[in-house]
């Protein structure tokens, strides 16, 4: 979310960059990204440590993701599911109702550009970024959100080796 917010203060309000992006802002902008990660990770420790039982089922994943767990979880897990949705919609649709609206805000300055080749530049930068925040937030939500009727353990393992490694693997093309 920070990458995209540099991007739209960069794209949209050049003149005031080092203005509006200041260490005191930045330092704002990781505490707040810091909290709630944290806030995430300690609700999703408190749901899965109230499991009180598994069904005789190997993981098939190379990490435990808490969805993972609630999925194979023999105790009703009903308010830990509600936690879960709320948390996958808060966490997702903040995000990308943010991208959303930085990204329209990009583009109509990308049009503004009168130069056709500054355009093109602007233009494949922007996407190549959009599309591995795209990437990554597809196959989150799949992993994270995915409901048990659809459970498939191998279109899991997939998603989830998409959102873990092939996208921060991505990262220093899309900055470089």
């Amino acid at each position: 979310q920070a990458l995209g917010y540099d991007r739209f203060v960069a794209m949209c309000h050049p003149g005031q960059y080092l203005v509006i992006m200041s260490p005191r802002h930045g330092g704002f902008l990781t505490l707040v990204s810091f909290l709630l990660s944290l806030l995430d990770s300690q609700l999703h420790s408190f749901m899965t440590l109230n499991i009180t039982s598994f069904k005789d089922v190997e993981i098939s994943n190379f990490f435990c993701d808490p969805s993972q767990l609630l999925n194979l979880s023999c105790s009703n897990t009903f308010s830990d599911n509600i936690v879960k949705y709320f948390l996958g919609a808060f966490y997702g649709l903040f995000p990308i109702s943010g991208i959303l609206f930085s990204y329209y805000k990009i583009i109509s300055s990308i049009l503004r550009i009168p130069s056709l080749g500054g355009k093109y530049k602007a233009f494949s930068t922007c996407g190549s970024h959009l599309a591995v925040v795209c990437l990554f937030l597809v196959t989150a939500s799949t992993v994270y959100l995915g409901s048990v009727a659809s459970h498939s353990p191998r279109n899991d393992v997939v998603a989830s080796l998409m959102y873990t490694v092939v996208t921060p693997m991505l990262n220093p093309f899309i900055c470089s």
